[in-house]
């Protein structure tokens, strides 16, 4: 399976749209000032790189990039390897939680899935619990 570059343009602001729909869903306060944004920034490359970034009045940080990473994965008739083209992603996302804690969670999203970090989380043992 190949993606195409506009596909995957659509799927990255997709997932630039996910990652600030999820930091804004945090418990916020019941105040109806509108948050403004502070700065933002996009950029896509043509051989499919991207870099995103913004911050807005309430502290929320998002800060985003990417790449298309080649990798071979098994036909699905098992008769061998194919190449298919990836999005590996890696950032980090900031806001200020309702008890006055700054949660900040850095990660990588590639062929392996989301690999989420921040002090906030829980940690797995050696047995993966």
């Amino acid at each position: 399976m190949h993606i195409s570059r506009s596909d995957w343009r659509d799927e990255s602001q997709k997932l630039s749209i996910a990652l600030f729909a999820a930091v804004h869903a945090a418990p916020q306060s019941s105040g109806t000032t509108p948050v403004p944004i502070l700065s933002e920034n996009s950029n896509l490359q043509p051989d499919g790189s991207f870099q995103f970034a913004f911050q807005s009045g309430d502290g929320v940080q998002v800060q985003n990039q990417g790449t298309l990473k080649e990798i071979e994965v098994q036909k699905a008739d098992g008769s061998g390897t194919e190449k298919e083209q990836v999005i590996v992603q890696s950032g980090s996302y900031s806001y200020q939680a309702p008890d006055g804690q700054q949660i900040t969670v850095t990660y990588t999203a590639d062929e392996n899935g989301f690999h989420p970090q921040g002090a906030h989380l829980p940690v797995a043992n050696a047995n993966g619990q």
